[in-house]
């Protein structure tokens, strides 16, 4: 089975006890947040700017 890097970072990141993650959806990261979709165990939370996020 091939994984996409969007994938091996939320495996990742759920081994590591991740429950919640910040972002905004763009183009670069779409591939992040659609693995992210397909897994229940991290919460994503909206923001409104990029550096609301950090």
């Amino acid at each position: 089975m091939k994984l996409s890097g969007g994938e091996i970072l939320i495996h990742a990141l759920e081994e590591e006890g991740v429950e919640y993650i910040f972002g905004y959806p763009g183009g670069a990261v779409l591939h992040i947040y659609d693995a992210l979709f397909r897994h229940d165990n991290i919460q994503h939370i909206l923001v409104r700017h990029e550096q609301g996020a950090t």
